[in-house]
């Protein structure tokens, strides 16, 4: 797929689609320290590039993160989102001890359900703006 400035090009489909994400902790609890948003970002990235898509933004705070998702209008909003949150629970509950722990039996991360907004009315500068500007722990 190629770009051209803001659209990008799939065999027959030229394409702006972003997408505003947000998960949040199971329960809220604040479990997240800048470690984990590191290696979150890592892995979430990963995972858009295995689904065509475009990571444009990511940050988070301790009981949620936003992610701003450019994609294909081939990919599926909820399996991407599937991906994210289960890829992503999977790897810092095994890589980091804490986040293994911070639930009773530790089997979750994520609440079950996300925020899904579609970026189009308020211009991507501003949502890019809002979620670079989001408190992230210092540890």
């Amino acid at each position: 797929m190629g770009t051209d400035g803001d659209f990008r090009t799939g065999r027959h489909v030229v394409f702006a689609m972003h997408a505003h994400l947000v998960f949040v902790t199971k329960y809220r609890h604040p479990v997240f320290t800048d470690t984990h948003l590191r290696r979150m970002h890592e892995v979430m990235r990963q995972v858009c590039e295995d689904f065509e898509t475009e990571l444009e933004e990511f940050n988070g705070e301790a009981n949620h993160v936003h992610l701003l998702v450019n994609f294909p209008p081939k990919v599926a909003v909820s399996k991407l989102v599937n991906s994210l949150k289960g890829v992503s629970s999977r790897m810092l509950r095994k890589e980091f001890e804490d986040l293994r722990f911070a639930y009773w039996k530790g089997v979750r991360l994520w609440s079950g359900s996300y925020f899904a907004g579609s970026v189009g009315g308020a211009p991507i500068s501003v949502v890019r703006q809002y979620i670079e500007q989001q408190a992230r722990p210092v540890v």
